[in-house]
């Protein structure tokens, strides 16, 4: 039987997405497409409230594009950078386990995640490194590396392909927490066992506010807000995080 390029495990509201190509983890069109069909299984999974995505083995979280795929370049880039923006997009809590190097479209990808935590591993770096190829990131780097680190940080590591160890990625913002390798796992999953007691349908709603923001600017940002107030307010969360609040329980959310 042929080996799993991603492995996809679903357990208490959490899906898990390991992408299963090691050492380096890289994408080809085969891994895309097939990382198309998991994030499909998890999107339409009511059951599911949190998405963590992480790499096999120790070595990388994603070193990026395939390179000994390049004969599907022409599908890879448009797929990948597809993919990437639905990601940014989506409606369910992301949270990327960087458990290794994540270079080009390794990197991109968890720019896409809402969360990122990285192993403080001396081995593991992460960075935008394509231009050392003489071509440029494409698969959403130029616009949200910068997003998050500011245009002359963003340019600085662009131009000059410039990787950082975790700690420098965290005093950079590109991580929102370092922990030691043998934990990262524990750490990401604890993490997502927090967001998957959330209410699901105020976070949906949150999540798409923020999107339709960053990517159609602020009046369309609000107008979805507004329209996410109305549905959370109207939801059977709100109905038992008010009662439990009366009660002074704490909530148990059903995501209706």
């Amino acid at each position: 039987m042929a080996e799993e390029l991603n492995i996809l495990e679903i357990k208490d509201n959490i899906a898990t997405i390991t992408f299963n190509r090691p050492p380096a983890n890289a994408w080809s069109l085969a891994a895309l497409e097939d990382f198309e069909k998991a994030l499909d299984k998890v999107e339409n999974d009511k059951n599911v409230r949190v998405v963590i995505l992480t790499g096999a083995g120790e070595k990388c979280f994603s070193a990026g594009f395939d390179v000994k795929d390049s004969a599907n370049q022409a599908k890879t880039g448009p797929k990948g950078e597809e993919l990437w923006r639905r990601i940014d997009r989506f409606e369910k809590p992301l949270i990327a386990g960087i458990n290794g190097h994540a270079f080009g479209g390794g990197l991109e990808l968890t720019l896409c995640c809402h969360f990122r935590i990285m192993a403080d591993s001396p081995k593991a770096q992460i960075g935008q490194t394509e231009l050392n190829l003489g071509i440029i990131p494409g698969w959403g780097g130029t616009q949200r590396l910068m997003r998050e680190v500011g245009r002359a940080r963003a340019l600085e590591m662009i131009l000059f392909s410039k990787r950082l160890s975790a700690a420098e990625a965290l005093d950079a913002g590109l991580v929102h927490q370092i922990v030691p390798p043998e934990k990262l796992m524990d750490e990401v999953t604890s993490f997502a066992h927090k967001l998957a007691e959330r209410p699901p349908v105020a976070v949906g709603c949150v999540l798409r506010a923020m999107s339709a923001g960053l990517y159609e600017g602020l009046d369309a940002g609000l107008k979805t807000e507004r329209e996410g107030s109305r549905i959370a307010g109207e939801s059977k969360d709100a109905a038992e995080g008010f009662t439990a609040f009366l009660e002074k329980r704490s909530p148990v959310f059903k995501g209706e």
